[in-house]
């Protein structure tokens, strides 16, 4: 899997994102150990109703091709609510999350890339949130990066309340559930997400094809796509990143776009931008264009 290489000065331990990735772990490691204080059925039915809230409407559609991207347009209280959603993964603030990958996609496994998979697969995988860098954490630049919505009021409240909200749901859970409800719908929840996103920017610049010569090491990992609500055909994203639909191709399943077009057709989710592909002169790779959706 490669070796994280040699970090520059400028990187610094990021000591609260490590002691709280590793707390949510271990926590999350009760619902095996100790199953007689954390387990129900309901427990598990919660997790995965939140996995799929946070994780695919969250991170997937609010985070990433909504907020990021812009492939579509929503009404302001849904966006709002696939953006809390998104927060409550607990990756980073919008504005971080969402200036990161901006930075990503403009310098792809670059010294200019915080995910950067040149560096190795457990860097891109993990290491990389385990430091902050002045290039990718300065608020400045966040700033500039979000700056067509970092104005935000909602947003501003998300990006500096992670936890309170986090919290939020934690209570309710309690009240809800007990104990097995906090245990599978917080931390197990959280330690599942992170794997689903984390192998995007790892297994997904490592493993798989390419559709399209994009000129880094993105590729389309089909076990990441099933994992990560279609995140994994990850180098036709890299193509055309505008697209709301990831999987072009007819086995490239993408579940979030097929919630997509749910909205679509309930007339929630409107201008749904979607690639069209062909292959290019050389028969080895496609070409596309982004369109509006009919």
């Amino acid at each position: 899997m490669g070796q994280i290489k040699s970090l520059p000065k400028k990187h610094r331990m990021a000591f609260a994102n490590v002691i709280g990735f590793v707390a949510i772990h271990l926590v999350a490691l009760t619902a095996v150990f100790l199953p007689e204080y954390t387990f129900s059925w309901s427990a598990v039915g919660v997790m995965l109703l939140l996995v799929w809230m946070t994780g695919s409407l969250g991170i997937c559609l609010g985070f990433h091709r909504y907020l990021t991207h812009r492939s579509f347009e929503l009404p302001k209280w849904l966006a709002n609510f696939f953006v809390l959603m998104g927060t409550l993964a607990m990756q980073a603030s919008p504005i971080t999350w969402v200036g990161q990958h901006r930075m990503h996609h403009a310098n792809s496994d670059t010294e200019k890339d915080p995910y950067n998979a040149s560096k190795g697969f457990w860097w891109s995988h993990l290491g990389w949130t385990f430091y902050k860098t002045h290039d990718f954490h300065d608020k400045r630049k966040l700033l500039e990066y979000t700056r067509d919505f970092s104005n935000d009021k909602f947003y501003q409240f998300l990006s500096n309340n992670m936890v309170l909200v986090q919290t939020m749901l934690g209570v309710v859970l309690y009240l809800m559930g007990g104990i097995p409800w906090v245990i599978w719908g917080i931390f197990v929840r959280l330690a599942v997400v992170y794997q689903q996103t984390m192998s995007v920017n790892s297994a997904a610049h490592k493993w798989g094809y390419q559709n399209f010569d994009t000129g880094d090491l993105s590729t389309n990992c089909w076990w990441v796509g099933i994992i990560a609500w279609g995140e994994g055909w990850h180098n036709n994203h890299h193509a055309l990143p505008k697209s709301a639909r990831h999987g072009l191709r007819p086995w490239e399943i993408d579940t979030t776009w097929m919630f997509i077009c749910v909205l679509k057709a309930l007339g929630l989710a409107t201008d749904v931008q979607v690639a069209t592909i062909e292959r290019d002169g050389s028969g080895q790779y496609f070409t596309g264009v982004t369109k509006k959706a009919a």
